[in-house]
């Protein structure tokens, strides 16, 4: 038998396409003795790094068995521009290109199959990513080529007839890559006479192989032969087939879909002996590339980017010039003070890590820099001279920062951040993460945190002993992120910038939806199916398909169906779950690299996601190995918080006229902790929940340090301390420490650890453990790992009891540590969000109005959000009201009463030009006295007869009082007052135009007379509403439901939202809900029955409702479009009808009466008792009542409940006279007044 190894291998990411997983790859070519394989991806490297360290992996325990190391080879399968040039991008033909395998020899090889396949994508996709014969040449040093497939250049030729065009190819490859290119044979013959399969290939491919190996022959090179393989093992090719079918859009069954021949799998040495056993050197030859290629690593130590350091401070020749090695080495071997030198062998070890002299020069020079900025920042923040405690903590900073080689990392981070600020105009978070514990990182304005006023800690962010980089993510403002990077690229470079890709797979819910799709299983029974699965496994077991069988029935019944499409989808969706399915790029990594990319790592394109229509870099690899190929990231991330504040800011100069400048805000502010007193933290940040909104009612926080502790503990694990802190805060649990000493740093929690920065510091304090081996317990207690925690505990009991500690007492401490310490949260990122918190909140509790028109405007596409801080508003007294020409902004704003409006550009139709139109003239002149004055006024080119109209039906023109319905009333001549409207604006600016040419008129020249106004048919409440909806996307001068708003509340123990997911209505006797109809299809099963889905809207969200054969036919007539309707029904298993009574298995609700709101409210609202506190009660209270009461008369029963709280004693009385019609405005008036309650029934 000839040795083998594989060549041309395709995995999950020649994504759609590919099968494989790289592991089941490798263990398959090991377990079969190959020494070595090749990953060869279409057009793509995105599986290199992952092989890289999977095979690294498996060679440690291969060397340690004394074994050969296993040898990975680094390829791709790309395409060649089939008309020369990459550039050309014309046609059909330009689209995808020549197959062609190349091969990384060594390093350099790798180095130049990154560039070649990073210019396929960055300059060369057209379709595909291609390369051509210019770039092949440019960069062929070190690479291996085979000649591909059948769709490769050289064969294709051959099958066209092409001769001369096939040795045109051929004598190219060869003269510029030599003895490393080889000619390719494959043979996929399918001999399985039932098998659906491509049994076109094999015939073309013998035609094809017959030349190449007379070519070979002739031109003295040399034969390999190869599978293609696209999965791993036989039985995986239907898996493979149903995944083209999902790639090509097509079902299995489609007669004309693309078809494999079925024998791509990963076939071991005995199999492909056996295929080319007739040419043994094609085999043997694989092994030949394999002792050509090298073994050679892609990690690589920091790739730290050179901030341009300005010339007036130095250069780094000077620097060179000014300190010696020597110098050097003392500087970077000993602590910040020069004492406690390395010995010299670990001092050479500290040299040769950071790059040597030559890189340690660099460092330095970069190292001074930061300095002169940190100790500047330092005399603004804390004063001049500096306090000593500050200078201490600055300096050791710095030399941290210097000996691990990352001054320029802080250098760039500071650099992009101050110029957001005060360049861009980019509102800037105050910081996130562990970065926060750092002094020097706060007087660089990196963070907005003081670190020594709240004992945050710099080793927990950075420290000799953390191997990992220095990670600082940053907030912007959303629309201020995408700014930031521009900004990043253009003084970086462009080429030295990327994002990073993510990858999309399929995962145990998808794969099984795609596999059902491709089986034409019914939609209700792979809806079911992926229902079944729950969304976290019992025992912590990982969460895939096989273990989700095993954990629920419905999977094992399905995997063992008699139904062959619900068993082949289980089995298929098994073999596909985890395969790649599409890209994306990252949410916030971005790399900034001192050279380009792609010197570096592969480049690929994706769509951007900050500029729309344009495209952006990306890594080929993922986050996950990215850095450890010496790539530097940093996180940059939008927080719609940051971009409400800043809205908030500029709505409140556009009101008041007032500057805020949230940096410098109180934070003793007493209208700010009342709020949280008072748990009215609906739109802040962070502690808007209902728990935490109950929490803070408790707590009566008085000081940002309980802001800190609430934002710490309200997570899963210390949410059972909250109840314990609360009554310590307020003097009802006794407030103690195991040691006295140890009251410093749990002050401020009341003597509950809350933060790892506690554990970090008691250990010290304590114990006499350094900052590193405290940050290791910190990190070893946090990840439960329970060995490197029992191996720390002798040195903490010891330590102590050199301190004077009791040994009881420290075994306590310590047991209490490894209890918490999982759950305890890192105090610096809890400071910086519990301050981007309290800058929310201070701004609701001191510019309320403005405020809430703020994260209205954020948040306005979503549709149940506004809703929800409309009904905040209106609880606040702040009246929400439409848009209106006179008051409204471009977006939601306040008017000079302190109420909110609607914003102009929300409206459909109106937009942002035609907004600013209105607004830009209406502040010149002043506002606009009737509609006749509007036409004359503004740009009628700008606000168009649509725009006008749009106006007209979302209400902005009602403050003119002019009926909506009157702008579409008609003239005499047919003609709606909005067109004569229109047309006498555009006259009269002609008019006043022509007159101020004239040489003898003047401004008051111009006289037409204005159009009348004809009376419009009045429309209903609910066409009005639902006009001025389809225009604003919200209900807001009324809503159609507030009628039966009492209907709602009283009657309804459904929300129309919850129809969603029916499973969770099952324990419900009887759903109940209500609301309007708003949309109606009619439709016909597979077996002909009518069938209907009804959406219905409540007022906080809508859901869907499904009615089948005879219900639909009995109740279609009730849902009509706009109809209130009160709907009942019952939760029953959905095969109930066949004697199906599963519990576990998909419910329907089954609607058993639908009824109009109205004839419920006049029939089951029978009674409403109002209750009066008599101590509040007052003439005004009684006359008002009196009056709501008989302008609403109707059938329901009034009562009146006297309620003397002093004497507990009540007083029920019922008005003989008066039956009133349950109206919103009693109800509104009962909920704001303190001395009013009601019931009803």
């Amino acid at each position: 038998m000839q040795d083998f190894i594989h060549l041309h291998v395709h995995t999950y990411y020649s994504i759609l396409d590919g099968q494989s997983s790289i592991k089941k790859l490798v263990d398959k070519a090991v377990g079969n003795g190959m020494r070595g394989m090749a990953i060869t991806d279409h057009g793509d490297m995105f599986g290199i790094k992952e092989f890289h360290d999977y095979v690294g992996g498996v060679n440690k325990g291969r060397k340690k068995e004394g074994l050969e190391p296993f040898k990975p080879i680094f390829g791709c399968e790309m395409y060649v521009a089939r008309r020369g040039s990459k550039e050309n991008r014309q046609g059909k033909e330009d689209m995808g290109g020549y197959h062609l395998i190349v091969l990384a020899k060594n390093y350099k090889g790798y180095k130049n199959l990154i560039k070649l396949v990073s210019n396929s994508w960055v300059d060369g996709f057209y379709m595909r990513p291609r390369t051509d014969r210019a770039d092949l040449e440019k960069y062929h040093e070190g690479l291996i080529i085979c000649s591909a497939c059948i769709a490769g250049e050289v064969p294709k030729k051959i099958l066209d007839g092409d001769m001369a065009g096939a040795r045109e190819a051929l004598e190219w490859y060869h003269r510029v890559f030599g003895d490393d290119y080889y000619l390719e044979l494959q043979r996929h013959e399918v001999r399985d006479p039932h098998q659906r399969a491509n049994r076109e290939t094999f015939p073309l491919q013998q035609q094809a192989n017959k030349v190449l190996i007379e070519l070979a022959h002739e031109y003295g090179i040399k034969l390999v032969c190869s599978n293609d393989a696209h999965f791993v093992d036989q039985e995986n090719a239907e898996a493979h087939d149903h995944l083209l079918c999902l790639s090509t859009g097509k079902d299995l069954d489609d007669p004309t879909r693309m078809l494999y021949s079925k024998q791509e799998w990963f076939k071991t040495r005995e199999e492909m002996n056996e295929v080319f056993a007739d040419i043994p050197e094609a085999l043997s030859n694989t092994t030949e590339i394999l002792d050509k290629v090298e073994i050679y690593s892609l990690d690589h130590d920091p790739i730290m980017p050179f901030f341009p350091i300005p010339e007036s401070f130095g250069t780094e020749e000077e620097w060179r010039q000014k300190y010696t090695e020597q110098q050097l080495y003392d500087e970077f071997t000993t602590d910040e003070n020069g004492e406690n030198p390395l010995s010299p062998e670990e001092g050479e070890k500290k040299i040769k890590k950071l790059g040597g002299y030559d890189k340690i020069y660099r460092i330095k020079y970069e190292a001074d820099y930061l300095a002169k900025l940190a100790y500047e920042g330092a005399r603004n923040r804390y004063g001049d001279p500096i306090p000593d405690e500050v200078h201490d903590r600055v300096k050791f900073e710095l030399h941290i920062m210097k000996t691990m080689g990352f001054p320029g990392y802080f250098l760039i981070v500071q650099d992009f951040i101050n110029s957001a600020r005060d360049e861009l105009g980019v509102m800037v978070g105050p910081g996130r993460g562990s970065a926060a514990g750092s002094v020097v990182a706060y007087c660089l304005g990196i963070t907005k945190i003081d670190p020594l006023k709240y004992d945050l800690l710099f080793e927990r962010f950075l420290n000799p002993d953390r191997i990992s980089l220095p990670d600082i993510d940053t907030d912007f403002d959303d629309d201020g992120r995408g700014k930031v990077l521009k900004w990043v690229e253009d003084k970086y470079g462009h080429e030295n910038c990327a994002h990073i890709i993510t990858y999309a797979s399929m995962a145990t819910k998808n794969s099984l939806k795609d596999v059902a799709r491709v089986e034409k299983l019914p939609l209700a029974e792979a809806n079911a199916l992926c229902k079944a699965i729950p969304d976290k496994l019992p025992d912590g077991k990982k969460m895939n398909l096989t273990n989700a069988i095993a954990c629920v029935p419905e999977l094992r019944d399905a995997e063992v169906s008699t139904d062959a499409k619900m068993a082949n989808t289980i089995k298929y969706a098994k073999m596909l779950e985890g395969t790649v399915r599409g890209t994306g790029i990252h949410a916030c990594g971005f790399i900034i690299c001192r050279d380009p990319i792609s010197d570096w790592v592969p480049v690929s394109t994706a769509d951007d996601p900050d500029f729309k229509g344009e495209k952006t870099n990306c890594t080929q690899y993922d986050g996950h190995v990215i850095e450890s190929t010496g790539l530097i990231k940093m996180d940059f991330l939008g927080l719609k918080t940051l971009s409400e504040l800043k809205e908030a800011c500029a709505i409140i100069k556009q009101t008041r006229g007032i500057e805020v400048d949230l940096d410098t805000i109180p934070i003793d502010d007493a209208k700010t902790y009342e709020l949280y007193q008072q748990g009215r933290t609906i739109g802040t940040f962070q502690f808007e929940s209902a728990g935490m909104q109950k929490y803070l009612r408790e707590l009566h926080p008085t000081v940002f340090e309980d802001l800190i502790a609430m934002n710490a503990l309200y997570r899963p694990g210390p949410m059972d301390y909250i109840p314990s802190f609360i009554a310590r805060k307020n003097g009802k649990e006794e407030i103690s420490y195991d040691i006295p000493c140890m009251e410093k740093y749990l002050k401020d929690t009341y003597g509950i650890t809350v933060y790892q920065e506690q554990v970090m510091l008691l250990s010290r304090q304590l114990a006499d453990f350094t900052r590193g081996e405290s940050d290791a317990l910190r990190k070893a207690m946090g990840k439960k790992k329970k060995d490197i925690v029992d191996a720390m505990k002798p040195k903490f009991i010891e330590g102590g009891k050199k301190n004077g500690h009791d040994p009881k007492v420290l075994e306590k401490i310590w047991a209490d540590w490894e209890k918490f310490a999982s759950y305890a949260f890192n105090k610096s990122h809890a400071a910086c969000y519990s301050w981007v918190a309290f800058q929310t909140a201070y701004m609701k509790a001191n510019y309320p109005a403005e405020f809430m028109a703020a994260i209205m405007s954020r948040r306005r596409d979503q549709i149940t959000e506004i809703t929800k801080l409309m009904d905040e508003c209106k609880a606040m007294g702040i009246a929400t009201l439409g848009p209106d020409v006179n008051e409204s902004y471009q977006k939601f704003g306040v008017n000079k009463k302190g109420e909110i409006r609607f914003g102009l550009a929300a409206i459909k139709g109106v937009g942002d030009p035609a907004a600013i139109a209105i607004i830009t003239e209406r502040e010149k002149n002043g506002l606009y006295k009737d509609i006749f004055d509007f036409v004359q006024r503004v740009s009628l080119s700008a606000v168009n007869r649509k725009t006008i109209e749009s106006l007209a039906l979302s209400g902005g023109f009602d403050g003119f009082r002019i009926p909506r319905e009157d702008f579409f009333a008609k003239n005499n001549k047919g003609e709606s007052f909005l067109d004569t409207l229109v047309r006498y604006g555009q006259m009269y600016q002609a008019e006043q135009q022509e007159a101020r040419n004239s040489l003898f008129g003047g401004e008051n020249a111009v006289e037409i007379a204005t159009p009348p106004i004809p009376k419009g048919e009045q429309w209903s409440n609910i066409m009005r509403l639902n006009k001025e909806r389809d225009l604003v996307g919200i209900y807001l001068s009324a809503h159609p439901l507030d009628e039966y708003k009492v209907v709602i509340d009283a009657l309804c123990n459904t929300k129309c939202a919850e129809l969603a997911d029916v499973n969770t209505l099952a324990d419900r006797e009887t759903v109940v809900l209500g609301g309007i109809v708003t949309n109606v299809e009619q439709k016909f099963t597979k077996r002909g029955d009518p069938c209907g889905f009804v959406t219905i809207e409540d007022f906080e969200g809508s859901g869907r409702l499904a009615l089948f054969g005879e219900s639909w036919g009995q109740m279609r007539g009730m849902f009509e479009v706009g109809a209130t309707v009160y709907v009942t029904g019952k939760v029953v298993s959905r095969y109930s009808q066949y004697g199906n009574k599963d519990d576990n298995g998909p419910k329907d609700l089954r609607i058993s009466s639908v009824e109009y709101m109205q004839s419920v409210k006049d029939k089951a609202i029978e009674r409403i008792t109002i209750s009066i506190d008599v101590s509040q009660l007052d003439s005004q209270i009684v006359t008002e009542l009196g009056e709501l009461a008989h302008e609403s008369p109707g059938k329901t029963q009034l009562f009146f409940q006297f309620v003397d709280q002093s004497k507990r004693r009540r007083i029920l009385l019922r008005s003989q006279s008066t039956a009133i019609d349950v109206k919103p405005a009693l109800l509104n008036y009962i909920e704001q007044s303190s001395a009013l309650s009601y019931k009803i029934n």
